[in-house]
């Protein structure tokens, strides 16, 4: 069912001369922007996902305290010729549970900037078990290991820095900023209803150039990498989603491809490891000033994240090769 949309956009896609690109060349897309609030307003394609039409699509999600006890708002997708904003406050559950299919499909990849907290916020909220994204985040550092630089320990690409980096977008998003501002004077910002305009242009500015910097990626990333970041997605997707039944109803981690597994320096399989603090204990992890817990990353090739104020705030996660995240776990053990 078609609808006219009175918002339209840009979306920057790669240039399809077939020359070579130098990195800043994009064709320019003028798209609609619509809003959902039915399922019927969503292509058929998302939400009958199937191998003859697979699709990439840009992916985030708005709210309030986007976690587990948040709410989520707004859920955007950017499609190469659309993006919709699919209205979670006005559509409820029935509209979100609509989408769980696609979210979950191995033949829908969604490219999204960081998705710990909207894959939480998605299964404790609908009970979608997000999969198949490319986390854009993963990605740039997996393209700077391969240039043979390293990543400090505390070091997170936000996504304005990922915009403002010439190799992927190198636009300034000053709009974000104003957007922060927004959301400091108004928390509730992303509850109010009818979308404002503002509303609508700042969820769309946050998938609009997604696709483009996918594509951008996907020509740096070697065939390693592109493994490491199919299993560090599905690691990060479900590490703050931790339930009491260690994620037996989530699919499986893909195992290292046969391709990679016959060169020289074959990598590890990596895992996602949850430990759990006993109460009076996570100060002694984290450190004054978070010390301890910067010691701990600085010594293990692993990535360890804690709940923090969102929660849970009695566990401990690490991601990373077997050998890394075991050596984590006893530091960690050993600091309590």
């Amino acid at each position: 069912m078609a609808f006219a949309s009175p918002y339209q956009t840009y979306i920057p896609l790669p240039s399809d001369s077939g020359g070579e690109d130098d990195g800043h060349e994009a064709h320019l897309s003028l798209v609609p922007i619509h809003i959902v609030t039915h399922a019927s307003q969503l292509p058929i394609e998302f939400l009958s996902p199937s191998p003859e039409k697979q699709l990439v699509v840009g992916f985030d999600c708005e709210g309030v305290d986007l976690c587990r006890y948040g709410t989520l708002c707004i859920m955007q997708l950017a499609f190469s010729d659309a993006i919709y904003l699919v209205d979670a406050i006005q559509g409820g559950e029935k509209l979100m549970k609509a989408c769980k299919r696609a979210l979950e499909s191995n033949f829908i990849t969604k490219v999204i900037h960081d998705c710990k907290r909207d894959s939480e916020a998605l299964y404790f909220q609908y009970g979608i078990k997000l999969h198949n994204v490319v986390d854009t985040q993963i990605a740039y550092y997996l393209i700077e290991e391969q240039l043979g630089r390293k990543r400090a320990p505390d070091d997170y690409i936000s996504f304005v820095g990922l915009l403002a980096d010439p190799r992927y977008c190198g636009i300034s998003y000053t709009e974000k900023k104003e957007v922060r501002v927004l959301l400091k004077q108004d928390p509730k910002f992303w509850t109010r209803r009818p979308l404002s305009e503002s509303m609508v242009r700042a969820a769309t500015d946050d998938v609009r150039f997604l696709l483009y910097i996918f594509y951008k990626m996907m020509e740096k990333l070697n065939e390693r990498s592109l493994w490491k970041l199919a299993v560090r997605g599905a690691l990060y997707c479900r590490c703050f989603c931790y339930t009491d039944n260690e994620y037996a109803d989530w699919p499986s981690i893909p195992n290292i491809p046969d391709y990679i597994t016959v060169e020289e320096s074959a990598p590890e399989q990596e895992i996602l490891s949850v430990l759990n603090i006993p109460p009076g204990k996570m100060g002694l992890v984290i450190g004054r000033k978070g010390a301890s817990i910067l010691s701990i990353k600085n010594s293990c090739n692993a990535e360890i994240l804690i709940g923090g104020e969102k929660g849970p705030p009695d566990k401990v996660f690490i991601i990373g090769p077997v050998k890394q995240a075991r050596k984590a776990e006893a530091i960690v053990r050993g600091r309590m």
